[in-house]
């Protein structure tokens, strides 16, 4: 077991102890002093306890595998018969979490992990890549092709963001416990991200200004059913069927891929500046966007950057792309943007959160707040966010994530470009908020105190905590809850937790080396146009 510490210092560090933001998810007055928190309260090592519970469940005693989902009552015969890189990544963090704080010994963690490792050993991959597929049966191992669920055809793809977060899941073993570092990085250290960077894509603002590249939503081995690019990537490889599209917002979760294949070197560390903060605002090219953004032009490394953020009520913040707590805040769980860049990353972030508690309890009033894509009360699996923090403006029917089922969104003006509404809708039109728990416990480093807050009020007012933690997601007007444990929401709450208990493990493992050195320079640099009005 390792040293069990206190997150204080950690709370010290970026935006609040710039006095940007109070422990109870205020904006602070310019200069205010910010106390850091002592030791965490008891309440998160019964989270902790009981979330670790809803692992144990899920993941196959033979494979190692860990299930996509559960049942609110953790039945084995209820486990989902599928499961991704990124559900495999997580298990693989949290296990070392649960160790790490105690809650099950050594011998145990390595046994879990070992199999799980033994199995991932043996996964079909796209072998020139070092890749994993999206999909596969925990029970076998095998790559799916038809969905287990209704039998329609999976055609499968290999994602930069779930291999991302696998990678993240098996750095961790490897810095956390030397005798599984030579099987965890025999897996990882296959793994190219340079098959998901395409150096020339972003939109060059005139033909002789160099950009910094984007990555794809990854790509196929074989045709797939929709829209696709057949791209030769690699000199003596097959070509492959890359997404259409590129990831081309920064303040999303894919840049954790980004920042895993620049410190292996397989991305340059220019491609840093490449995603946008915000699309410009000098004409109407991008008024299809959220609203338009305040900031200016900088170039780092000869790389012009437009420094944009959104207004919203009384920040100024750069956006998601739907407005979802996860596409902030999954990635600094692993790395300290915060700490290293306090000028960017340790400004927006503790705003973010601001802009999501305002959104819950002052524009729509529902009472609590807390916004990310997780299971939805009624049925399926749903994107949610607050619409105002994320670059995609959409409307009722297409594009944005919204906080409620109605899909009720804020049409704001394009200055110049287009009319809209400048006031938000009154609380009155919002229809039925869902609120997923694993949101709180994103925010839980930048304001402790509303976090803490905003999960006791869901855990006393509805059926919102069952064996295995907090459920999914409770849609707050009605009192529908989905009582289903996923293990990607449930590792973020793992990950989360062994933060503040385990002395910024999460963190310790995954951003030294070579990622600090290449990246910490670049987020010191920067200057985000994000702040408190």
């Amino acid at each position: 077991m390792r040293v069990r510490t206190s997150l204080a210092a950690t709370l010290a560090a970026g935006a609040l102890a710039a006095g940007l933001l109070t422990s109870s998810g205020t904006p602070a007055a310019s200069g205010a002093a910010v106390t850091a928190a002592g030791d965490q309260p008891a309440v998160l090592d019964t989270y902790l306890a009981d979330t670790w519970k809803s692992f144990t469940a899920m993941v196959d005693p033979d494979t190692g595998l860990v299930s996509d989902n559960v049942a609110g009552s953790l039945a084995g015969n209820s486990r989902a018969r599928y499961t991704s890189p990124t559900n495999i990544g997580a298990y693989l963090w949290s296990t070392t979490v649960a160790e790490d704080t105690g809650l099950i010994s050594q011998k145990e963690a390595r046994a879990r992990i070992k199999l799980t490792l033994k199995t991932l050993a043996t996964l079909e991959i796209h072998e020139p890549s070092g890749m994993f597929y999206n999909w596969y049966d925990p029970q076998t191992g095998e790559k799916l092709t038809t969905w287990p669920e209704n039998g329609d055809p999976v055609y499968p793809f290999l994602s930069s963001v779930d291999n991302g977060w696998l990678a993240t899941g098996l750095l961790v073993v490897a810095r956390s416990d030397s005798t599984l570092a030579e099987r965890a990085n025999a897996i990882r250290q296959k793994m190219d991200f340079s098959w998901f960077y395409d150096e020339n894509a972003g939109a060059k603002l005139t033909a002789d200004q160099p950009v910094g590249g984007q990555i794809s939503g990854g790509f196929w081995v074989d045709p797939p059913n929709g829209c696709s690019q057949l791209v030769a990537l690699k000199p003596g490889t097959d070509p492959v069927y890359q997404t259409c599209h590129r990831y081309g917002a920064f303040n999303t979760e894919p840049r954790m891929a980004s920042y895993l294949g620049i410190a292996a070197g397989q991305i340059p560390t220019k491609h840093y500046w490449g995603p946008v903060r915000t699309f410009y605002n000098d004409n109407c090219d991008y008024s299809w966007t959220e609203t338009k953004p305040v900031g200016g032009w900088q170039t780092y490394d000869g790389i012009p950057v437009f420094e944009g953020a959104l207004p919203y009520r009384d920040v100024d913040v750069v956006p998601t792309w739907g407005g979802s707590m996860f596409e902030a805040l999954m990635v600094p769980l692993f790395v300290p943007e915060d700490q290293w860049g306090p000028r960017s990353w340790g400004v927006n972030h503790p705003l973010y959160v601001h802009g999501q508690i305002e959104h819950g309890l002052d524009d729509a009033q529902y009472g609590y707040w807390g916004f990310s894509p997780s299971n939805n009360p009624a049925g399926g699996y749903r994107e949610y966010g607050v619409d105002a923090l994320g670059m995609d403006a959409g409307d009722s029917n297409a594009g944005g994530y919204t906080s409620d089922q109605d899909r009720t969104v804020w049409n704001q003006p394009y200055d110049g470009c287009r009319p809209g509404d400048v006031d938000p809708p009154a609380a009155s039109e919002y229809g039925d908020g869902v609120v997923t728990p694993h949101a709180s416990f994103l925010a839980y480093r930048y304001a402790p105190d509303a976090a803490l807050a905003n999960l006791a009020k869901l855990r006393a007012n509805f059926d919102a905590y069952g064996p295995g933690g907090f459920y999914d997601a409770i849609d707050v007007t009605s009192g529908r809850v989905s009582r289903r444990y996923l293990s990607l929401d449930q590792g973020m709450i793992m990950a989360a937790l062994g933060n503040a208990l385990a002395g910024d493990d999460m963190r310790r493992y995954v951003s030294t080396g070579a990622m600090q050195e290449k990246l910490e320079p670049m987020m010191r640099e920067e200057v985000f146009a994000a702040g408190v009005r």
